[in-house]
């Protein structure tokens, strides 16, 4: 099934969810054998970017500022969708919470700031009905 591309149908029947996880993002010179499993992985020109759960990355020894939680939009969001990552990032800036988006296939992820999340979580709830 095709995912929806209505931005008021994705914005009003969304459901955020907070994932109890803590996440970091790290970045390492090559996509080779890591002692974690990474929750998503991007080859970037730089290097690999990694977004590993924290408490993985401190025991192998990468110590990563800036602990991130993840928000999960559920909704089936059609990566061709226009203007979802745009109203959640502007919900979110206006309030001055990083957003770090994430388009997966069924969903759209965000990565806000820890210390931040439930406040993060209950912006982007407004836009339920």
């Amino acid at each position: 099934m095709p995912g929806e591309t209505n931005l008021d149908k994705l914005l009003s029947s969304m459901s955020p969810v907070l994932r109890p996880q803590t996440y970091v993002f790290l970045t390492l010179r090559e996509a080779t054998d890591f002692p974690f499993s990474p929750l998503a992985l991007f080859q970037e020109q730089e290097g690999c970017s990694l977004i590993v759960e924290q408490e993985a990355a401190m025991k192998a020894g990468y110590f990563k500022e800036s602990p991130m939680r993840l928000i999960t939009l559920e909704v089936h969001s059609s990566l061709e969708a226009v203007g979802l990552t745009a109203a959640i990032s502007t919900r979110l800036a206006a309030a001055g919470i990083s957003a770090n988006v994430v388009a997966a296939y069924h969903h759209d992820h965000v990565f806000v700031p820890a210390p931040r999340a439930e406040e993060a979580l209950a912006l982007l709830q407004t836009f339920e009905r």
